[in-house]
């Protein structure tokens, strides 16, 4: 008797629960104001375990983020990277040093290479060993790019294009101990030729610099763009960062850090410049 007292209430309770239960539905579904009241209340009172849940849980849904969207997050961060070079390069010349470089410029009949027309290309091929200066870019004389024409970055000079084919062209790196650049000290205006010395290494200028030249400490150094120059004037190229008396005493040589930065190069502009003939 006592199993069959007990049985029986259990189908009452389980009968009990499922008329509650479609009676809940059915409010729901009506939209009661009533239903609606307890699913407020139940959900403030149990919002913090959620969110603690899903602070719980957070650093493995960024970890998974993280693992599937880093393509994204590499772009991202080559395009800050572009946009920290180009403000580099804006703050080396500031109002003085531009106003006195466009009323040299103008004096000398010299190029300003900021109103030059440029095509934007991407960094496709680096260099395959640490004594090669060249990489390559996925555009070619289809954009209108030429052999000798200068290449820049926001924040200064990279290279000239030394190979073109339809789609992509060749640029040999500043760091090339072969490439010679006639350049300009900014507050003296002294001209004189720089070079580069390989991979990681300054920049240097070891010819020009008469030694009772006085320069001052981080002076720009710009392209000079004197007649049948290689690159058109103005163009930042770096800062000094060290002078010294060559031997013979009959020169100075200045280190110079270079305002682009070799090792993260992404996007380039090449400007559409040639040389005079």
């Amino acid at each position: 008797m006592a199993l069959s007292s007990r049985g029986g209430r259990s189908r009452f309770t389980l009968v009990l629960l499922i008329l509650t239960s479609i009676t809940v539905l059915t409010l729901d579904f009506r939209g009661s104001s009533a239903i609606q009241s307890v699913r407020n209340t139940a959900s403030s009172v149990f919002s913090p375990v959620r969110d603690a849940a899903s602070s719980a849980f957070s650093p493995a849904t960024n970890a998974w983020d993280g693992l599937f969207h880093y393509g994204d997050l590499e772009k991202e961060n080559q395009r800050l990277r572009a946009e920290i070079e180009q403000l580099q390069g804006q703050a080396a010349q500031n109002d003085e040093a531009k106003r006195a470089l466009d009323e040299l410029t103008k004096a000398v009949g010299i190029t300003q290479w900021t109103t030059l027309p440029a095509v934007t290309a991407q960094v496709i091929s680096g260099p395959l060993t640490n004594f090669e200066h060249t990489i390559e870019i996925d555009k070619g004389s289809n954009a209108g790019i030429k052999v000798d024409m200068p290449v820049v970055t926001g924040a200064g000079l990279a290279g000239r294009i030394v190979e073109v084919q339809s789609g992509r062209s060749v640029i040999k790196l500043l760091t090339d101990p072969d490439i010679v650049v006639g350049v300009r000290l900014k507050t003296t205006g002294d001209t004189a030729l720089l070079h580069g010395q390989g991979d990681g290494q300054p920049l240097v200028i070891d010819a020009g610099i008469d030694p009772k030249v006085t320069v001052p400490p981080e002076e720009l150094v710009t392209t000079s763009g004197e007649d049948r120059a290689t690159f058109p004037g103005g163009v930042p190229i770096g800062n000094v960062s060290k002078t010294e008396l060559a031997a013979g005493q009959l020169t100075q040589v200045l280190t110079v850090t270079p305002l682009t930065n070799f090792e993260r190069l992404t996007f380039l502009q090449v400007l559409l410049w040639e040389p005079p003939q």
